[in-house]
């Protein structure tokens, strides 16, 4: 599959009285987008607020963070299997307004929603602070149960995205680049003496309102299979979990997943990128067993030298996550993985739940615990509500001036264990 995407690099966000994409700024109707919302009957109101880098703002509770696209020309559209038809990306050409996102905010579950500061400490752990941002604070009719609640907020941010993402599809892309990945015998003879290094792409799925979309689908319903990269950053793999702000994968950090364009960038000189394994992340035993089990088993079928293996979550994940490294490294296939840590506000406690000799090379997005001090913002977008129940916070984070004293998990891409951040750490 070969794709193109398009970026179109947006420096501005206004609300205007005609949506459009207009010398990198885009032009917002406010109307218009409630409009399109307000379609969900289980939604009665929101509330639309733009935030931009060096703002004194915070957004809290957020939910998603969702890139704006559009599929240009073919038979596929954005966001297959949820919000188009079920229809095979990852080819063709694709237009991103780079350097914008919709926000969904609003109470979930209450307490793995997540900040976003658009400056001062906090700015600095979350990329959602360098974009601009449309922020949609949803309200939802009374009555309704949390994953209803989840399912319209979700919806909200996709049909959003995907509308705002179509103004640009008649727009000069700024910049182009492509990536392509060929079928796999083919790919195999391409570069025949490079390592054939392949993508172990763990999903969150453990439990209710832990949910990863595949084309639509909720992951904790497939077993492994095997995709090319480009359906990824494509929109075939979407967010709809509420797990720890820290180090969750939103539909942003989905489309734009660093490990796969790294491998890229280093295809046909260091390695041969033969694609990705998807596999889920499992609540019971026996289907741990499985999903790891078929995961090494694709390692072998695909040949690989090595892989990379990535989790999303902590906790009970990291048995998934050593199970896979394990089974792999037992196939004769070198890992890498990576993580984050819970080591303790002080950093000495055991980083991870679960560990193996075969776990030899790690990469860690920094330890979650650390302790931060957010100060007060001019403006906030959302509620401040649930601060002391968000997961990072406690009982008094929340200061009577504004002031938050929390974990850095309570702040939205703090420590992703994609590599989306800033954050590692250095053995002594």
């Amino acid at each position: 599959m070969r794709l193109e995407l398009g970026e179109i690099n947006i420096s501005d966000i206004k609300f205007a009285d005609v949506s459009k994409v207009e010398n990198g700024v885009l032009h917002v109707n406010a109307e218009e987008i409630k409009a399109i919302v307000l379609e969900d009957d289980r939604i009665i109101d929101v509330k639309l607020e733009l935030a931009k880098p060096g703002e004194s703002v915070r957004i809290t509770p957020v939910k998603d963070v969702i890139e704006p696209r559009v599929k240009v020309g073919g038979d596929s559209s954005i966001f297959p299997g949820v919000v188009s038809k079920v229809t095979t990306v990852g080819e063709g050409r694709t237009h991103v307004l780079k350097g914008s996102a919709v926000v969904t905010c609003g109470k979930v579950v209450g307490f793995q929603e997540g900040i976003i500061d658009m400056s001062g400490v906090a700015a600095d752990y979350s990329p959602f602070s360098k974009l601009n941002n449309l922020c949609m604070v949803i309200e939802p009719k009374e009555g309704i149960d949390q994953y209803a609640y989840e399912a319209a907020a979700r919806m909200a941010g996709l049909k959003i995205a995907a509308h705002l993402g179509k103004l640009g599809e008649n727009v000069t892309p700024d910049n182009i680049e492509v990536f392509e990945t060929k079928p796999l015998l083919e790919q195999a003879n391409e570069y025949p003496d490079l390592p054939k290094v392949g993508y172990v792409y763990m999903l969150q799925t453990q439990g209710l309102l832990h949910d990863t979309y595949v084309y639509g689908v909720d992951a904790k319903k497939i077993v492994p299979t095997i995709l090319y990269p480009t359906e990824v950053m494509d929109g075939a793999i979407l967010s709809g979990n509420c797990v720890s702000a820290c180090d969750k994968n939103t539909t942003f950090h989905h489309l734009n997943n660093p490990i796969i364009k790294n491998l890229y960038k280093q295809h046909g000189k260091e390695i041969n990128f033969m694609g990705i394994i998807i596999t889920n992340e499992n609540v019971y035993l026996a289907d741990k067993e499985r999903s790891s089990n078929w995961t090494a088993k694709f390692t072998k079928y695909l040949g690989l030298d090595g892989a990379v293996i990535s989790q999303e979550g902590f906790g009970n994940p990291d048995t998934d996550l050593i199970m896979n490294c394990k089974k792999v490294e037992a196939q004769g296939v070198k890992t890498v993985i990576v993580t984050d840590e819970y080591a303790g506000r002080d950093g000495s406690s055991q980083s991870l739940a679960d560990a193996d000799v075969s776990a030899n090379a790690v990469i860690t997005g920094g330890n979650a615990n650390e302790m931060i001090t957010l100060a007060p913002m001019d403006k906030v977008i959302g509620m401040l509500d649930y601060t002391d129940t968000l997961s990072g916070g406690f009982d008094g984070s929340l200061k009577a001036d504004g002031t938050i004293e929390a974990e850095i998990q309570i702040i939205t891409g703090a420590t992703n264990e994609l590599g989306f951040n800033k954050l590692s750490a250095k053995m002594y």
